[in-house]
């Protein structure tokens, strides 16, 4: 998959104001309609075998893992910290600014699975970021990148706004290949014809 030409303030937001002030409020609300939810539950349950260990990246109050799945630790990571305690699935979990902070305060070969939904066209440095989860992949580990065309426009990177639906899979692709991750695929779970349109972009750790 070709990458796309990043121009040069391809990372830039319109509203640079500190994003924990944007994430401060709670947030109690799906970010994709059913129709995609329910998808993209149906797709991790291909993916991710009982007894996982799994790492929600940028999470909230709902994970959309499948309710009857048995998974080892799900950590989350997210920007509130009440959404995240109001999470059911979620171990435990912690609160950080991954544009400010790429780095994560976890081990290596944490985790079997790294999910991250609706909110990759937030982050500023995400070469840096998808470096980490490879790092804390276990080897054949899969990340799941998952998005809509919905977004916060005012905190979505500039790239991100000026590419289309195939534009932004190709640019996710190339975040994971970059990181050295393998087999890296993307799928269009949801058209758009039926319900908002659902794209993941998948890769495994060697």
């Amino acid at each position: 998959m070709v990458a796309p030409v990043l121009p040069p303030d391809a990372f830039a937001k319109a509203d640079g104001t500190d994003d924990a002030l944007f994430y401060r409020p709670v947030r109690l609300v799906a970010h994709i309609d059913e129709v995609a939810i329910s998808a993209l539950t149906a797709h991790y349950r291909t993916l991710i075998p009982e007894g996982a260990d799994v790492l929600d990246l940028m999470s909230s109050w709902v994970s959309h893992l499948p309710d009857d799945l048995p998974l080892g630790q799900v950590v989350g990571h997210g920007m509130n910290a009440e959404e995240l305690r109001a999470n059911p699935r979620l171990t435990r979990w912690f609160v950080r600014d991954l544009n400010a902070e790429p780095t994560l305060p976890l081990p290596d070969a944490l985790t079997d699975a790294v999910l991250a939904c609706v909110g990759v066209q937030y982050l500023q440095r995400p070469f840096e970021v998808f470096a980490e989860v490879a790092r804390f992949l276990r080897p054949g580990g899969r990340v799941v990148v998952s998005f809509s065309n919905r977004c916060f426009p005012t905190k979505a990177i500039q790239a991100w706004l000026s590419l289309g639906m195939a534009g932004r899979a190709r640019l996710v692709s190339h975040y994971l290949e970059a990181s050295a991750l393998i087999e890296v695929t993307a799928n269009a779970l949801v058209d758009g014809r039926r319900g908002d349109p659902l794209v993941v972009v998948s890769g495994r750790r060697p």
